[in-house]
C-alpha cells in the first residue's frame, strides 16, 4: 500500500532507491469528466459520504515549506515539513517530513502540483522520485510541480530507526538467513532476529512506532497540499501508494482533484475485511501475491525458453524444458548452496528481479545461469545516486516493518508460518514460500494508534484512476479489479503487460490516458487496454534509468532497491 539485496522487503514497488542492504485497444465509446474548479469545503473535513461527515481531527496551520535548491546549480528544490506526531494532538510533539519538488517546465502552463508516492511502504520519495522523473508523462512534467516525500517513518524524515550504529545493524541482517528461512533451525533463527528487532525498536522510539499507519501519513499528505496551496489533490501513487492514496480518498473525498492508482493493494486483503479477529492468512497471501508472482514467473521461464541464449542466458531451447532447468536449480540449491546463494536468497531475488522487465528479467538470467553453472553471481550495482543531500539515506527492514505490520493484520502466532508456507507452494511454487515469509515480522510487531479501515466507497469529488498490469510478482491484477470495485467512482485501465507498476515498466498508451486524465480529467473508455511499449527478451530494448527493486513494502522481503 514500496524494496528494495539479501534484506527482506515486501511488494516493493521497483522504483530504484539506493540502500545498504513494476497496443492501445480502440473503443468506440469515449467517456470523460472535466476537472471542475476547486470543491468549496465547510470545515476541515467536513466532506460527506454515505451520509456520514469524514472523521475530522482538530486543525492545525499548514506546514511552510522553505524551497531551496536541493544541490546548488540542480534541477530540484528541497524543503523540511513539520507535522503532530498525532494528528489528533496538534499541540504535542512534532516530526519532520523531507520533501523535494521539480517544478512545472511548460511556462505559463503550471496547473498545479503532482505528489507522488513511490511505494513500499518505505521508498523514500526524496531519493526516488528524482530517479524517475523522467518516467512522468512529458506533458504531466510540463503542467504540474511534482512533489514528493520521505514519508513519516522513512528515510530523511523522522524515521523509525532501531540501531545505535551501522555495524549494529548490520550485524543483525548478517545473523538472519537471506531471503526466507527453510528448515528447523533457519527457521528459529529468522523468528528471533524479528523479535530482537522489534524490542530494539520499542526501546528507542516506542511513541514513533504507534504513530506511523497509513492513516497518518494521508494526514500528512493533506497538510502538504494544503502547504503549496493547491485546493485539491493530485496524485500518482504507486504499489503501497494506492493504498495510501485510496485512504486519502476516503478520509478526504471532498478534495480529490485527480487520483492515478498505479499496481493495486485490494483495501479489503489489506485490512483482513476490516475484522479484528486474528486473520488466517497473511497480508500477501490474501491480496494473492504469491498466485501472481508464480504467474509471472512462469511466463518469464516461458518467454526466456522461448528465445536465444543470446537474449536470455538462462533459456534451455523451449518453455518447458527451462522451467525443468529452473526446477532443478531450485532443489539443487536447498542442498548444495552457491557461496551466499541459497535457496531462500535465490527465490527471494527472482521474485524481485521479476519487478523491472528491462534490464530485470535479462540480468536475472544471466544470474540463474551463473548459479546454474556453480558460479556466484556478481551483485547488482546500484542506479547512480540522484542531486539531492542525502542519496542514500538509511532504510533498515524496521523501517518498511513499521509501517506494514502496524497497519495490515497479520497471524500473531510466528509457529503458524511454516505451515501457511508450505500450503502456499501447493499452490504457487517457490514463490509462495518468499510471500507467506515476507508477513511473519508482524507476527508480534505493535498496531498502530489510527488504523484506517474503511468505509472505501465514499463518493469522491472527481472520479480515480486504476491501473492494473497482467502479470505483476507482487500486486495481482485482481487487486487491480478489485480496487476499482471498491471505490465510488473509479475507472479501470488494463496494461497488458510484466512487471510490477507501468510507470516503471513504460506503455505509452498507459501514459497518454494518464496524461489526459491528469491534465483535464478524461478517463480512458471502459475496458481499455494498453500493451507494453519493449516486451521481454524483444531484440532492443531500453537502458539505463532504474535498477531493479522498488519501494513498495520494501524492507521485509529479499529485495534489489526496493519493496511494493
Amino acid at each position: 500500500m514500496s524494496d528494495p539485496a539479501p534484506a527482506p522487503a515486501p511488494m516493493s514497488a521497483p522504483v530504484g532507491g539506493r540502500r545498504r542492504c513494476a497496443a492501445f485497444i480502440a473503443a468506440l465509446v469515449t467517456c470523460s469528466t472535466v476537472l471542475a474548479g476547486p470543491t468549496v469545503l465547510t470545515g476541515p473535513d467536513r466532506a460527506v459520504a454515505d451520509g456520514a461527515p469524514v472523521p475530522s481531527v482538530p486543525s492545525v496551520p499548514a506546514p511552510k515549506l522553505d524551497w531551496k535548491p536541493c544541490v546548488q546549480g540542480g534541477a530540484f528544490d528541497c524543503a523540511t515539513a513539520k507535522v503532530p506526531l498525532d494528528h489528533g494532538n496538534p499541540g504535542g510533539r512534532t516530526i519532520e517530513l523531507a520533501v523535494i519538488k521539480h517544478k512545472a517546465t511548460g511556462p505559463g502552463r503550471r496547473i498545479g502540483t503532482l505528489f507522488f508516492n513511490p511505494g513500499g511502504p518505505g521508498g523514500p520519495g526524496t531519493v526516488q522520485m528524482p530517479q524517475n522523473y523522467e518516467r512522468f508523462p512529458q506533458e504531466v512534467r510540463e503542467r504540474f510541480d511534482v512533489v514528493s516525500w520521505d514519508p513519516r517513518g522513512i528515510g530523511n524524515s523522522t524515521a523509525v530507526n532501531c540501531f545505535a550504529s551501522t555495524e549494529e545493524a548490520e550485524a543483525w541482517t548478517s545473523g538472519k538467513p537471506a531471503g526466507f528461512p527453510v528448515g528447523a533451525r533457519q527457521r528459529t533463527a529468522w523468528i528471533a532476529a524479528y523479535k530482537e528487532l522489534i524490542r530494539g525498536c520499542q526501546q528507542r522510539d516506542p511513541e514513533l512506532l504507534r504513530h506511523v499507519s497509513t492513516e497518518d501519513t494521508a494526514r500528512d499528505l493533506d497538510q502538504l497540499r494544503r502547504a503549496v496551496g493547491d485546493p485539491q489533490l493530485t496524485y500518482l501513487g504507486i504499489s503501497y501508494g494506492t493504498i495510501l492514496g485510496a485512504t486519502y480518498a476516503n478520509l478526504f473525498p471532498a478534495r480529490v482533484r485527480a487520483m492515478v492508482l498505479d499496481s493495486n493493494i485490494d483495501p479489503q486483503a489489506w485490512t483482513n475485511h476490516a475484522s479484528d479477529a486474528d486473520p488466517r492468512l497473511p497480508t500477501f497471501l490474501r491480496m494473492g501475491s504469491d498466485v501472481s508472482a508464480a504467474a509471472t514467473l512462469d511466463r518469464f521461464l516461458a518467454l526466456c525458453g522461448s528465445a536465444t541464449t543470446a537474449r536470455c542466458a538462462f533459456s534451455a531451447g523451449g518453455p518447458k524444458a527451462t522451467r525443468d532447468k529452473f526446477d532443478q536449480l531450485m532443489r539443487r540449491l536447498r542442498t548444495h548452496p552457491v557461496g551466499a546463494w541459497t535457496y531462500g536468497r535465490t527465490v527471494g531475488d527472482t521474485v524481485n528481479s521479476l519487478y523491472v522487465v528491462h534490464p530485470g528479467w535479462t540480468s536475472l538470467a544471466d544470474k540463474l545461469q551463473d548459479l546454474w553453472q556453480g558460479r556466484a553471481p556478481e551483485p547488482t550495482p546500484l542506479p547512480p545516486p540522484p542531486p539531492v543531500p542525502h542519496p542514500n539515506p538509511y532504510q533498515g527492514d524496521e523501517q518498511a516493518g513499521a509501517v506494514f505490520c502496524s497497519d495490515s493484520p497479520n497471524p500473531r502466532d510466528p509457529a503458524v508460518y511454516d505451515a501457511l508456507a508450505e500450503a502456499a507452494a501447493v499452490r504457487a511454487g517457490d514463490p509462495g514460500r518468499f510471500w507467506t515469509w515476507a508477513s511473519e515480522p508482524c507476527a508480534t510487531w505493535p498496531v498502530a494508534a489510527h488504523r484506517y479501515r474503511g468505509p472505501w466507497n465514499r463518493p469522491t469529488a472527481h472520479p480515480v484512476l486504476v491501473v492494473g498490469t497482467t502479470y505483476d510478482p507482487a500486486t495481482p491484477y485482481r487487486d487491480a479489479q478489485a480496487m476499482a470495485g471498491e471505490l465510488a467512482d473509479a475507472r479501470l485501465l488494463t496494461h497488458d503487460g510484466y512487471g510490477h507498476t507501468a510507470l516503471i515498466n513504460p506503455s505509452s498508451c498507459v501514459k497518454e490516458h494518464e496524461s489526459r486524465y491528469l491534465v483535464d480529467g478524461t478517463l480512458p473508455p471502459a475496458g481499455t487496454r494498453c500493451r507494453q511499449d519493449t516486451p521481454p527478451f524483444s531484440p532492443s530494448r531500453p537502458s539505463g534509468g532504474v535498477a531493479t527493486g522498488g519501494g513498495a513494502l520494501a524492507g521485509l522481503v529479499p529485495r534489489h532497491d526496493g519493496g511494493l
